[in-house]
């Protein structure tokens, strides 16, 4: 791992339990010829002591902000100065909360406001921390920030419970922390398209149908991508989201007009990615003008809408396709045959109906399913979810283009 062969690297330790995972980090960047540094928050030393680091690193341990012997020459300063990255690992949701704000009251977040440094955190908490909508919050602000989240993962956590929230190996954080430095981001090059949320269908001026869907998947696909270094088009139906950053965007209202956004630009695109809950049928006439509620009953003759999707994965230089299913019951089942059916690369099945996930929900789990493979996502933030799913789709699309 070359990438960070002399790299000057800040490990910046909240108090949590995983701060005792923090000694194999700070030994496994050490072995792959990183210098490195450590900064610690006082509940951290609550966790493990100074000494710890201090004999892994050869270098004194950061802890006060004010350290009448640093601050003669401005040390949290030159300390900021001299890191290539900083990560902090691990991550509290307090520290989140506080790096959020700007705040600058200890040297830890200090160190943060004062860099040019990549930042990237490691959270590790309790899963209900994870999931609360501030904690969420804090890191959709950080994100759009530019700081890179490596997304805690699911199992057994300290407090006997089990859900995300579980702090990234250390190997893998190495891993992702060379990756900072590699001259190129996992997408840098490639043009996505990602069609997100609904149609509507118009009966007339008032009413219409379609099918649920919030955008919020789709819309944390896209910005996934463009964080990653992606050229990134959203054809977007009605929803109530904004942008996200370095996206461009195409809002369409019915399915009709989603499949000709979608064509008309999709010469040079290498990855679809079809998120969007397109309604399958639309009236055969609308109304001009609002149909008044009688006696009798109401008849609306159907047709069937274009299948975008379908048509996408049958063109003669067709992009990397992936699709959605989201289903009530036997998803495997049902999410194969709509692989095998449209000629899909990849499809992403979600169960709906049930009491946590799918529509509206900020959180959502996938199961992945590709020709002679598949693979289970669990549930997660969307912005996490988007994260995972692309790493996924990356590795099948490589290989897929080589051959």
């Amino acid at each position: 791992m070359p990438a960070l062969q002399n790299k000057q690297i800040i490990i910046a330790i909240c108090g949590s339990i995983a701060a005792y995972k923090a000694a194999e980090l700070v030994r496994r960047l050490g072995d792959l010829g990183a210098e490195v540094r450590v900064v610690m928050t006082r509940s951290a030393c609550e966790f493990i002591t100074p000494m710890t680091f201090q004999a892994l690193t050869h270098n004194p341990v950061h802890i006060d902000l004010l350290d009448p012997e640093a601050e003669a020459s401005m040390g949290h300063i030159e300390l900021a100065r001299w890191a290539d990255a900083i990560l902090i690992a691990p991550a509290s949701a307090n520290t989140l909360a506080r790096l959020t704000a700007g705040m600058a009251d200890d040297l830890l977040t200090t160190l943060a406001l004062a860099t040019s440094a990549p930042i990237a955190v490691a959270p590790a908490m309790n899963h209900l921390m994870w999931a609360n909508v501030a904690t969420q919050d804090n890191l959709t602000k950080l994100q759009q920030r530019g700081y890179t989240l490596f997304a805690p993962k699911h199992g057994q956590q300290a407090c006997g419970e089990v859900g995300e929230g579980r702090m990234m190996e250390p190997t893998e954080q190495a891993d992702r922390l060379s990756q900072l430095f590699s001259h190129t981001p996992a997408m840098k090059g490639l043009k996505i398209m990602v069609t997100a949320g609904p149609t509507y269908e118009d009966i007339d001026p008032v009413r219409y149908i379609g099918n649920r869907s919030s955008g919020k998947m789709g819309y944390a696909i896209a910005a996934a991508a463009a964080r990653q270094g992606a050229d990134v088009l959203l054809v977007s139906g009605p929803v109530a989201l904004e942008v996200p950053a370095g996206v461009t965007c195409e809002k369409v209202r019915s399915a009709r007009e989603m499949n000709h956004a979608v064509l008309t630009q999709l010469k040079g695109i290498d990855i679809f990615i079809a998120a969007a809950a397109v309604a399958d049928f639309r009236p055969v006439t609308t109304s001009e003008q609002k149909i008044k509620k009688g006696d009798a009953e109401q008849a609306i003759t159907l047709v069937a809408n274009p299948d975008i999707l379908a048509t996408v994965a049958q063109q003669e230089k067709a992009p990397f396709t992936v699709g959605f299913a989201a289903e009530t019951q036997d998803i495997e089942h049902y999410a194969r045959g709509k692989l095998e059916a449209k000629q899909l690369n990849m499809i992403c099945a979600n169960r709906v109906g049930g009491a946590k996930g799918g529509f509206e929900d900020d959180q959502n789990a996938l199961e992945l399913y590709w020709q002679g493979g598949g693979e289970r996502l669990s549930m997660s933030e969307k912005n996490v979810l988007a994260e995972k799913l692309l790493a996924k789709v990356i590795s099948r699309y490589r290989p897929a283009i080589k051959s």
